[in-house]
């Protein structure tokens, strides 16, 4: 049975109230998650819903004879979003339950609660004359209004009301207030139900949240003249890492409240956020945060360095950056593959085409119109296509270099062939032969090469210096700017002859090139899932597989902070002495002794499978130096760890439509009131998350059944019914806490049939 990885990168946009209608669609995340593990350990406990995405997965697996894990590794979001992933990032790495959030978001996601007791109106009498504008809100989302029960109508008139009347031109909500839920829900996820962590041993999850700092931090670029400029940057993330390993929290509850509450400081709505606010609710709670300071360093770098933290003020991160892909985009270049994967961005965009009303008209747009849009709308609109584009960049160049590899391959075998001949040895691999047969490839690669090879080599030592110069700084932090890094890493190679052709240049490249190893592996693992593909057996390759990915992994971990941090003071001193740096790291990595160990265990991987296969493999990986030659230029400097396209699908209103049809408009009520609505009333709150969920399971068991193989049918029908049971699961699930909304379940029931 062949084994696949989907993995999915998940993009969540900001919504304001639509946070609920997001939390709806994570929870689905987590539950397809939790069935996928489930799916591999039979003993775990599960609920109905995940229990038909576990159906799906045993399925696909017949279909396709594919053994499919699901996991969400990378999670990057921004304002609404960013809670989203905050919260689903802890549930996936420490294994806490989603459900208690839910409770909190429904109760607690009101306006009432949210506005500052300092804002709100002293009595029913206060600013009576501001009741019109009241009126006015209401009177524009009557019909949405007016389909509810009379009691929903009142809730959002009277708290419709409260809020126009509180304070004016200063926030209305309260910053310690939104700290205190957040810290709420994370106590309430640690004293829940606990399962196990969501991601295989060793793979990681990243969390990025997306933060604008109003005042910037100065930041130097260098040009040509002059030589240097400083610049204001405004663009903070803020990451999380649990670096593969179980944990209890993926960091300490005040860190992911402080990311939660900077992200989500819309402006106009909640204050700025200041850290000296996170200092005062702890001191409220008598809870401690012994990680403050290195916290702040980290991501506050200059602000600490200038003594000036406590007076960093940060807002939405949804102002620059709405998307945030480029983190996401960035973190593909440590990920570890087991096995072959198949790699998704899902970006969650809860009102796609859903504006401030400010255009359209067909109208030159006026003064006011104008102004709010450029400030507001425009800004958070911004269309993804950049993104969409580096990554569709990024999947042609796999897909040119796979193009070139199948070209080249015949060739490559033959030369292979003369080198070595027909001889018993091949299929006889010892760890001694592997090794000389090594050196002797290469040798001919080079004589083969040519000319061609002198620009090769130049090319090699400088993806190298590249990759000490990355693995250095990631062992300082961010004590080191990368260009200084980099600067002092490419003068040291020079002095000590590196780039010679000499011997020093062979030993510099024997101690320090991780990226060959990691690139010889990655093409004996896609020749191992082709020859997979064509003899449609993966069992009778298992030995190889796990002998393939088992040495993968190992030089994999050396690119993760934990194996770094032994040389972080090294690092941290690189410019004055990168000597001592770089020497420390040939000793960390010791990648001779990983070769023969990764000798040690293809020896006897190759040695359990049978000679046809055995010889394919090992003509690949003998043949390595000829391919290498032909496609590192194609990198462009990306390791490619996955080396497969990249797939981007979207979760909105708009594309969930096996129930429903119509998007946001027909479906979601947080909408109204410039995407305020679920804030005024618990049956928009519930409404929303139901929806939520319907539509991440509608999208995700479309993206699940994507993975099968364009070759494989799929049984006519089955998809819709299994996208109904997972909706009769999610309804008979909620219904008994959902009670606001009743006539909604009524609907649905009969909408779905």
């Amino acid at each position: 049975m062949r084994e696949k990885e989907l993995r999915l990168a998940l993009v969540c946009y900001g919504g304001i109230s639509l946070a609920v209608y997001m939390h709806g669609i994570t929870k689905e995340v987590w539950h397809l998650a939790r069935a996928s593990q489930a799916f591999y350990d039979d003993d775990q406990a599960i609920g109905a819903t995940a229990a038909v995405y576990r159906e799906l997965l045993a399925e696909l697996q017949e279909q396709g004879q594919t053994r499919l894990r699901v996991l969400a590794d990378i999670i990057a979001g921004a304002s609404a979003g960013g809670i989203n992933g905050i919260f689903l990032g802890q549930a996936i790495a420490t294994g806490q339950s989603l459900d208690p959030l839910t409770d909190l978001w429904l109760q607690a996601a009101d306006v009432e609660q949210l506005i500052d007791p300092d804002a709100a109106p002293a009595s029913r009498y206060s600013k009576a004359w501001a009741l019109p504008l009241a009126w006015l809100a209401a009177g524009r989302s009557a019909p949405s209004v007016e389909a509810l029960d009379e009691t929903t109508q009142a809730e959002v008139r009277a708290k419709l009301s409260h809020f126009v009347r509180s304070r004016w031109f200063e926030p209305p909500f309260g910053g310690a207030a939104l700290l205190r839920l957040l810290l709420d829900a994370l106590g309430a996820m640690k004293a829940g139900p606990r399962g196990p962590r969501l991601l295989p041993p060793g793979q990681p999850l990243d969390l990025f949240v997306t933060v604008t700092d109003f005042s910037g931090h100065p930041e130097r670029l260098r040009l040509n003249s002059p030589a240097e400029v400083v610049e204001t940057e405004h663009r903070v993330v803020v990451g999380f890492s649990d670096a593969g390993d179980g944990t209890d929290t993926l960091a300490d509850p005040a860190e992911l409240a402080f990311a939660a509450r900077a992200t989500s400081s819309f402006p106009g709505a909640f204050p700025p956020f200041q850290v000296r606010e996170l200092d005062g609710v702890l001191e409220e709670r008598h809870a401690e945060w012994p990680g403050r300071d290195a916290f702040l360093s980290r991501v506050l770098p200059r602000a600490t360095a200038a003594n000036a933290v406590d007076k960093v003020s940060l807002i939405d991160g949804s102002v620059l950056a709405n998307a945030p892909f480029r983190p996401a985009i960035e973190a593909l270049a440590e990920r570890p593959a087991r096995r072959q994967v198949d790699r998704r961005f899902v970006y969650v965009d809860p009102s796609p085409g859903i504006k401030l009303g400010l255009r359209g008209t067909g109208e030159n747009p006026g003064f006011f119109q104008t102004i709010l849009g450029a400030i507001s709308e425009l800004p958070r609109q911004q269309p993804i296509r950049d993104n969409l584009e580096t990554l569709s960049d990024r999947s042609a160049r796999i897909d040119r270099m796979r193009d070139v590899l199948s070209a080249v391959r015949p060739e490559v075998e033959a030369q292979i062939d003369r080198l070595f001949g027909r001889t018993l040895f091949l299929d006889r691999p010892t760890p001694a032969r592997l090794a000389s047969w090594r050196k002797r490839a290469l040798e001919g690669a080079i004589a083969q090469a040519g000319y061609a090879y002198s620009a090769y080599r130049h090319l090699k030592h400088a993806h190298v210096v590249d990759a000490i110069t990355r693995l250095l700084h990631l062992a300082a932090g961010q004590e080191v700017r990368l260009p200084d890094m980099r600067g002092a890493v490419a003068k040291l190679a020079i002095e000590r002859g590196y780039g010679g052709g000499g011997a020093a240049e062979i030993d510099f490249l024997r101690q320090l090139d991780l990226g060959y190893r990691l690139r010889r592996l990655r093409l004996l693992a896609r020749r191992l899932a082709d020859l997979e593909m064509e003899n449609n057996d993966a069992t009778a390759l298992a030995p190889a597989r796990e002998a393939i990915y088992g040495a993968l992994a190992n030089y994999l971990d050396l690119q993760r902070t934990p194996s770094l941090a032994e040389l972080r003071s090294q690092a941290r001193a690189a410019q004055d002495d990168a000597g001592a740096a770089v020497d420390q790291l040939a000793a960390t990595l010791a990648l001779q002794r990983l070769d023969a160990e990764t000798d040690n265990r293809l020896a006897e991987g190759l040695a359990g499978i049978d000679r046809m296969a055995r010889r394919a493999l090992l003509l690949t990986y003998l043949g390595f130096p000829f391919y290498d030659v032909a496609t590192l230029p194609l990198l462009q400097g990306e390791g490619l760890d996955e080396f497969d396209p990249i797939l981007v699908d979207r979760i909105s209103p708009d594309d969930a439509v096996a129930i429903r049809r119509g998007g946001a408009a027909a479906t979601l009520k947080g909408i109204q009131f410039g995407s305020f609505g679920a804030f005024f009333s618990r049956a928009y709150r519930e409404n929303d998350y139901l929806w939520g969920r319907l539509h991440g399971a509608d999208r995700l068991v479309d993206i699940v059944v994507s993975t099968l193989p364009a070759n494989v049918a799929r049984k006519p029908g089955r998809v819709t019914a299994l996208k109904r049971a997972a909706f009769l699961a999610i309804l008979d699930e909620e219904q008994g806490r959902l009670s606001a909304i009743p006539h909604l379940f009524k609907q649905l029931r009969a909408e779905i049939g």
